[in-house]
């Protein structure tokens, strides 16, 4: 199989926090630190299976309102434009919280045989069952 190359935008969340250490910054703010901390880990730490190409932070932070808790809520767009050695490697690279977009540049065209739709599968079920792990312990630290 050919090596999958792939652009994906990641939207980081910036939710304020209260106490001594956190007061005084706004979303926007705490949405830039998040967004320059995961960057700096992407760039730093390798991933098995993937080689970052290009990593674009020039998009401004923007506000939406949280229909839920009424507030105005922060978000840090970062672009990354990688080499997937499979789909399965591309799939576990992109498969986070604050994924958004995805465009695949190269190959034009992709054929999988039998054997890799079931390794595509079988990837996309591990990392849904490590996600909602995730989330389960997510919830129950906030309870």
């Amino acid at each position: 199989m050919t090596k999958i190359r792939m652009k994906v935008r990641f939207d980081y969340l910036g939710k304020t926090r209260q106490g001594k250490f956190f007061g005084g910054k706004n979303g926007v703010q705490v949405a830039e630190e998040i967004r320059q901390h995961k960057v700096s880990l992407v760039r730093n730490v390798p991933i098995q299976g993937i080689f970052i190409e290009d990593i674009d932070m020039s998009q401004e932070v923007y506000t939406v309102l949280d229909e839920v808790t009424g507030k105005m809520t922060a978000f840090a767009p970062v672009t990354i434009t990688y080499l997937a050695d499979t789909l399965e490697d591309a799939v576990k690279f992109a498969m986070k919280e604050e994924f958004r977009t995805v465009e695949v540049l190269e190959p034009e065209d992709l054929t999988l045989a039998r054997l890799d739709i079931e390794r595509l599968l079988m990837k996309v079920c591990d990392e849904m069952h490590n996600y909602r792990s995730y989330l389960e312990r997510k919830l129950d630290n906030w309870r």
